[in-house]
């Protein structure tokens, strides 16, 4: 059962979740529509990766979120402004939290997590 959840997280939620991350990637200064930008691709190549897990291994899908939420992290260290820094270190304790229970085949909170992701950092990236 829980394995179902994994496998529609896959599909539908993420899909969802990050088509509408970072619309309005580049309208900030310095370099953080750089960071918007590489953050939707980090996202995008997350989903196209966790696509391809088998919804029997979820501890695969951890490792995955924790690489997300590592490549979230060092995005954020880069990031000249500070409401974009400090959304980025937010979005990646989020991601290492929800790594841990995707990974024994829970994906309750990382579904809420992706849910939440176009809102929390496509606002500091308009």
């Amino acid at each position: 059962m829980r394995y179902g959840v994994v496998r529609a997280l896959a599909g539908g939620v993420l899909m969802l979740g990050v088509s509408g991350l970072l619309g309005a990637c580049g309208a900030l200064g310095g370099n953080s529509g750089q960071v918007c930008t590489d953050t939707k691709k980090a996202f995008q190549q997350y989903i196209t990766q966790v696509r391809s897990v088998p919804a029997a291994e979820p501890a695969q899908w951890g490792q995955a979120t924790q690489r997300l939420a590592a490549r979230v992290d060092g995005l954020a260290k880069k990031a000249d402004d500070a409401t974009l820094k400090k959304a980025l270190q937010a979005e990646s304790q989020r991601l290492r939290s929800a790594a841990a229970n995707v990974g024994t085949g829970d994906a309750a909170q990382l579904s809420a997590v992706i849910n939440d992701t176009p809102a929390r950092i496509g606002k500091a990236c308009d």
